[in-house]
């Protein structure tokens, strides 16, 4: 083991017990805090207190933390683990999982930390706090996954999921589900990389049949662990994933769409925006009616309307026979380049473009409006100044043409950006710009008689 897995993991030696400055009263050793604790006063007498002794070396604790100071946070966190011995005895249980957390972000981040450091350290952890198992457990196959060590992790996993202490407890009971699903991630990780390579082999090879059946057996096993998760209220996006992607393997799509129905509307769960997406992503896949496809990404319009898929969502809706999902089209339009993130995104330009000449050929003028009259004080100065005009022809000739078009419409040949543009002599798209200014001169809403 390495110098530092002795600094934080190890026990004291009796010879160190016998070096370490010993505090009155409590038999306790503090070797790497005594300079700091003779400084700390209270009511002008030394801190002698073992309380108060460990609340300090906390505090060094926290400080070198923040400071990234890892060495310096190691050598605390060895004397910190005398609160262990705390007369307290809320304070004894509450500490394994504070040593932990302190702990494993030191060995996170320690330059000479390493594997057996971290998993000598995990494992006394757990034993030391037993009613902590569950958790450094769990927290323990992370560290492993993130370091690509799967079987490991697989192997961690499991022995956590046959541990018990005491009866089962409501918290035990959530902990054991994610250990369960997180195993059943791992099992799908696995069974991904072998769909891999069974797709690369002839259906009439005994090694293809043989690789199916025993890719059937495994998903059953994995598919218990991960349904009786998700069916929990909560956000479990890659477990209904993966999830889901079995199930359509396997051909089992009524089951997959109710799993991914109940994920999206069941109002046990939170509302989040990937469940739709996986919804509308799964019904797109079975060619479902446009209505349908319409009704999932609706809501998902709702709770954000800057989603790329609302240009397909646009799409949809301007294809549609009814007049309600006509107007909404323009309003999807309009509210995708109200942020931000959106505003040099010329596909979401082009087509308000094309579809602002459309609505007003069709005489739904007082659509235009409605959706102009709440941004026509400050769209001009997000979208149309004369900074925007000259960046935009600067970097994309194509962009600034499909919003020069736009801001004519709306702001007529006076706008500062349709000016601007149009006065540019470029010869390659010398035809498209005398296109825009007829299309102004015929669609202006702002001076509709040019």
């Amino acid at each position: 083991m390495s110098d530092f897995s002795e600094e934080l993991v190890r026990s004291k030696t009796e010879d160190e017990q016998e070096e370490s400055c010993m505090f009155s009263g409590t038999g306790m050793s503090f070797p790497w805090l005594q300079k700091h604790i003779e400084t700390v006063a209270t009511g002008g007498k030394k801190e002698k207190d073992f309380a108060q002794t460990t609340s300090a070396c906390l505090s060094f604790i926290q400080e070198a933390l923040l400071k990234h100071q890892w060495q310096q946070a190691a050598e605390y966190m060895h004397s910190y683990f005398q609160i262990l011995e705390d007369s307290d005895s809320y304070k004894r249980q509450a500490a394994p999982e504070i040593i932990w957390k302190l702990g494993s972000e030191i060995l996170f981040y320690h330059p000479k930390s390493n594997m057996e450091t971290f998993n000598t350290f995990a494992d006394r952890m757990k034993n030391i706090g037993v009613m902590n198992y569950l958790k450094i457990s769990l927290q323990h196959a992370l560290y492993l996954l993130h370091h690509g060590m799967f079987e490991d992790a697989n192997r961690n996993l499991s022995h956590a999921e046959t541990w018990r202490y005491g009866e089962k407890s409501a918290s035990q009971e959530v902990l054991i589900n994610l250990i369960q699903a997180y195993k059943g991630l791992l099992q799908y990780y696995t069974w991904s990389k072998n769909k891999m390579e069974l797709s690369r082999l002839d259906k009439e090879d005994y090694a293809y049949n043989t690789a199916f059946q025993n890719m059937l057996n495994h998903s059953g096993k994995m598919s218990v662990n991960l349904c009786t998760l998700i069916q929990t209220p909560g956000v479990w996006d890659p477990f209904v994933k993966s999830y889901v992607e079995m199930l359509e393997f396997y051909g089992d799509r009524d089951e997959a769409r109710e799993v991914l129905t109940n994920y999206a509307y069941d109002e046990k769960f939170p509302s989040n925006p990937n469940a739709h997406i996986y919804l509308y992503n799964f019904l797109k896949r079975e060619k479902a009616p446009r209505e349908k496809l319409i009704s999932v990404l609706k809501i998902l319009y709702q709770i954000v309307p800057s989603h790329k898929l609302m240009l397909e969502f646009h799409r949809l809706l301007r294809k549609s026979d009814k007049e309600d999902h006509r107007k909404l089209a323009l309003e999807v339009l309009f509210g995708v380049l109200d942020f931000a993130g959106c505003t040099k995104n010329i596909t979401a330009w082009k087509y308000l473009a094309k579809y602002l000449r459309q609505t007003l050929m069709e005489n739904h003028l007082a659509w235009v409006q409605e959706e102009w009259n709440s941004r026509k004080n400050w769209w001009p100065g997000f979208h149309f100044s004369f900074f925007w005009a000259k960046t935009n022809w600067k970097e994309d000739k194509a962009l600034a043409c499909e919003k020069a078009l736009v801001a004519g419409i709306l702001l007529g040949k006076g706008c500062r950006y349709f000016r601007y543009i149009s006065k540019q002599d470029d010869q390659v798209i010398k035809k498209k710009i005398k296109r825009i200014k007829k299309s102004v001169k015929k669609y202006s809403i702002a001076n509709p008689g040019l």
